[in-house]
C-alpha cells in the first residue's frame, strides 16, 4: 500500500521555509493578528484534544525525546492560550526500546489519548506503529524517518523526511557543492533508520558518478570503537565522511578522527541533530560538521525567534530540531482538527474515539486542500503514503553552533 512519492528536494535546498501559523482557507475561521508563535483559531472547534506522546525521555537517545517533548509542550500551551479547544498531553518514555515502547502505547490508551506524537525514533516506531494500525490509533512521528514506519500503515504520517529522501537529498546537495571527491560512508548496519538511508546515499551516488572509495559499518553492540572505519576511510584518501548516524556514536568517531590526524568534511542528516548537547562533548570536534536539517534556531522569522526565545527561557537550552519537529506535530493536528471543524460548521472533539478521529485525520492530512505551517515547514503537505513535502535547509557547525548554508 505504501510507496514513496518522488519530491523535488535538491532544488529546494536553500529556501526559506518558516512562516507564521494558519493553514485553513474555509470562511468560518476566525483568525488572530500573526506576531511570534499565533495560529489560526475557529469558533467551530471545542472542546478537549489528549494527544499522547512517546519517546525516549531516559537513555542514551533520551535527547531526542525530551526535545520532541519540550517541544510539544510549548506548541500545546500556545493553543490553549488562543481559547477554544484545549490540548492535554501525555508523555511516555520507551527508553528507544521497541517492547518499552508498545508498552507505553498501551498506557496512553489507558489513558484515553485520542491520537499519537510519535514515536520519536524508528525500531520502536515500527513496532508502535503495528498496534496503532490494528487499533485504528492515528500516529504522526516527528522523527522515525524508515519507510518501515509507514509502510501498509494508512494510519501513520511522518513529519520528517523519510530516509530515502534524506540519502538522495544528501548526495544531491554534496554533489552540487563539489563537498567531496572520493567520499566514505560509515553507517549502522543494525538500525533501519541507518541503512535507509545508506542505501539511497549509495544509488544517488552512482547516479551522480560520487566516488564512494570505503564504506564501513558497525552494530548497536560495536559503537564504543570506530578506530578500523576510521582507518579505513583514512587510508583509501576519503576528503569527505557521510555518516548517516546517530550523535552519539558520531561523537566517538569524531574524536577517534581527531586522534588519528585525519580532517576530513563530516556531513551528517537529521539524527546528527543534537551532538552538541552531549555532555561533556567537545564542540570543537564538530567544528564544520554539515548536516541537513528543516529547522534553524537563527533563523530570522517572528516565528522561529519567538519558539527560540520560549525555548530558551523555560527550558535553558537552544531548541534542536527534534524540539521543532514535536512543536511542529502539535500544531499539525491543531490545524488539521480546525480544518474539519469548519468543513463542518463546528466539531467538538471532547471524547470522540480514536478510531473515529484516526479516519478524519486520515482524509484530512490527504486532504489536497489541506496544509499545516510550521517552523519547520511551510505549508506542509502529506502524500497518500504518509510522506511529508517540505524543503530541507543545509547547516554547518560553526564555533560551537550551528549555522545556516
Amino acid at each position: 500500500m505504501k510507496k514513496l512519492m518522488a519530491i523535488g528536494l535538491s532544488a529546494a535546498m536553500c529556501v526559506s521555509m518558516f512562516a507564521g501559523c494558519s493553514n485553513s482557507s474555509d470562511s468560518n475561521a476566525t483568525t488572530t493578528a500573526k506576531s511570534g508563535n499565533e495560529g489560526s483559531t475557529s469558533t467551530a472547534l471545542t472542546g478537549t484534544f489528549n494527544l499522547g506522546l512517546i519517546g525516549p525521555l531516559t537513555g542514551g537517545a533520551a535527547l531526542y525525546g525530551n526535545a520532541v517533548k519540550n517541544g510539544a509542550e510549548i506548541a500545546v500551551e500556545e493553543i490553549n492560550a488562543l481559547g477554544g479547544v484545549q490540548f492535554k498531553l501525555f508523555a511516555e518514555d520507551d527508553e528507544h526500546d521497541a517492547e518499552k515502547s508498545v508498552n507505553a502505547y498501551n498506557t496512553l490508551i489507558d489513558q484515553k489519548v485520542q491520537a499519537i506524537n510519535g514515536t520519536v525514533t524508528t525500531n520502536p516506531c515500527v513496532a508502535v506503529a503495528a498496534e496503532a494500525y490494528s487499533d485504528r490509533m492515528f500516529m504522526l512521528t516527528p522523527s522515525a524517518s524508515s519507510t518501515d514506519v509507514t509502510a501498509n500503515n494508512d494510519n501513520v504520517f511522518q513529519l520528517c523526511f523519510s530516509d530515502p529522501n534524506q540519502g538522495t537529498a544528501s548526495a544531491q546537495y554534496i554533489s552540487d557543492n563539489k563537498l567531496g571527491t572520493k567520499i566514505a560512508i560509515i553507517y549502522n548496519n543494525s538500525d533501519a533508520y541507518s541503512t535507509g538511508i545508506y542505501t539511497t546515499f549509495k544509488n544517488k551516488a552512482a547516479e551522480l558518478n560520487l566516488e564512494i572509495v570505503s564504506t564501513t559499518t558497525f552494530t548497536e553492540d560495536t559503537q564504543n570503537d570506530f578506530s578500523v572505519q576510521v582507518a579505513d576511510a583514512q587510508a583509501a584518501g576519503a576528503d569527505l565522511v557521510f555518516l548517516p548516524i546517530y550523535y552519539t556514536p558520531a561523537s566517538l568517531i569524531l574524536k577517534q578522527a581527531k586522534d588519528a590526524g585525519y580532517a576530513p568534511t563530516f556531513f551528517g542528516v537529521d539524527g546528527m541533530d543534537g551532538i552538541l548537547d552531549i555532555e561533556g562533548f567537545d564542540k570543537s570536534l564538530a567544528e564544520g560538521l554539515i548536516l541537513l536539517t528543516p529547522f534553524s534556531a537563527d533563523a530570522t522569522d517572528e516565528r522561529t525567534v519567538s519558539f527560540v526565545t520560549k525555548y530558551k527561557e523555560k527550558y535553558g537550552d537552544t531548541p534542536s530540531q527534534f524540539a521543532a519537529d514535536g512543536y511542529d506535530v502539535v500544531y499539525a493536528y491543531y490545524d488539521a482538527l480546525t480544518f474539519y471543524a469548519n468543513k463542518k460548521g463546528s466539531y467538538d472533539v471532547t471524547g470522540v474515539s480514536y478510531s473515529d478521529l484516526c479516519e478524519i485525520f486520515i482524509s484530512v492530512f490527504t486532504d489536497s486542500s489541506f496544509s499545516s505551517n510550521g517552523i519547520t515547514g511551510n505549508g506542509m503537505t502529506w502524500s497518500t503514503e504518509g510522506e511529508v513535502t517540505k524543503a530541507p535547509k543545509a547547516m554547518v557547525i560553526k564555533n560551537g553552533a550551528y549555522a545556516g548554508l
